[in-house]
């Protein structure tokens, strides 16, 4: 790779380290090429990439950005799993890890924040941007619902007893 790939390769990188919700860091020793693949596919559906770096140039993209300090959780073979959503990536590779044990996370970022195993794992027992937009929505709804409900009821009751008292009077 020269120098010019090299640059171009840190570029992408440092993109990948400002724009993503969330980067997860994990080894991937022993996994085949297909495993890889269904990583990608699980990733792809979700909106998030899976990228396989030198860790030297990684640490170079990293070098002035939120999360910096993650460059130390990059010694191996690694691989970045990222996404917009903040908990995207996190679901997809903790789901993945539980399914195969060669796939290994070491940690992540979260713009600054950096996160442990344990964090990577509470990033994804989190909600995902759509499952919060339903609830807020599901919240905002009810409300609505409960009003219209209470508005008609009186409406209701009183039918239901003017037609009660017509039917004694015709009886």
């Amino acid at each position: 790779m020269d120098r010019a790939q090299k640059e171009k390769v840190v570029d992408e990188l440092g993109q990948i380290f400002e724009s993503s919700g969330v980067v997860v860091v994990a080894h991937y020793t022993g996994m085949t090429v297909a495993q890889m693949q269904d990583l990608r596919a699980k990733m792809r559906e979700v909106g998030g990439s899976v990228r396989v770096a030198k860790n030297k140039l990684a640490k170079i993209a990293l070098e002035g950005k939120p999360g910096a300090q993650m460059g130390d959780l990059l010694t191996g073979m690694t691989v970045l799993a990222y996404s917009e959503d903040p908990v995207a990536a996190a679901k997809v590779t903790e789901a993945y890890a539980k399914t195969n044990d060669k796939f290994v996370i070491l940690g992540g970022a979260m713009g600054g924040s950096i996160l442990d195993q344990a964090g990577v794992k509470a990033v994804a027992s989190m909600p995902s941007r759509e499952e919060l937009i339903a609830q807020i929505v599901s919240c905002i709804g009810a409300p609505a619902a409960n009003i219209a409900g209470a508005i008609g009821a009186p409406a209701s009751n009183i039918a239901s007893i003017l037609s009660t008292i017509e039917e004694k009077a015709a009886a």
